[in-house]
């Protein structure tokens, strides 16, 4: 005869769909990065203390330790987005709890620019169509970067 397993924990806490990654990919999907501090080229983390009430909102949120120039009310904004789910748990007890999260501020990495070069090889007109062919060739000449060719027929 084997016993059923019996829940150790009264009081069940909150917990975001789809784990920590999917709550690390919802901040990073929706964070802005405030103005001044991209002006300012400030980095940092960002530590919020909040309040998630029985329906799973996050109610009070509250910067433990910031690092201004916006950054800390774009936490407070992202933190206040979050929807968690609360298991059921017995008699229906409404519960608050309480949690911290780290939010990342890191200045996002400029893609380099390639300058490229455009020449026209051939232009034709065949039975009142024009047709261009040209080439686009990277000035940089970097050896991963590959010539394109592109014809276009009006």
């Amino acid at each position: 005869m084997s016993k059923e397993k019996k829940d150790n924990h009264f009081i069940k806490k909150p917990f975001y769909e789809g784990g920590i990654t999917a709550l690390r990919k919802f901040i990073k999907e929706n964070l802005k990065y405030p103005k001044e501090a991209l002006e300012k080229k400030i980095e940092g983390t960002v530590l919020v203390k909040y309040d998630i009430d029985y329906t799973g909102k996050v109610t009070d949120a509250k910067v433990l330790k910031g690092i201004g120039h916006g950054c800390n009310k774009e936490a407070k904004r992202l933190i206040k987005l979050l929807k968690y789910e609360v298991p059921k748990g017995p008699r229906k007890l409404k519960v608050s709890f309480h949690k911290e999260t780290k939010i990342n501020f890191r200045l996002p990495k400029e893609k380099p620019v390639v300058k490229v070069e455009k020449k026209a090889t051939k232009v034709k007109i065949n039975q009142g169509k024009l047709s261009i062919k040209y080439t686009i060739t990277p000035k940089a000449g970097k050896p991963q970067e590959v010539k394109k060719s592109y014809n276009y027929t009006i």
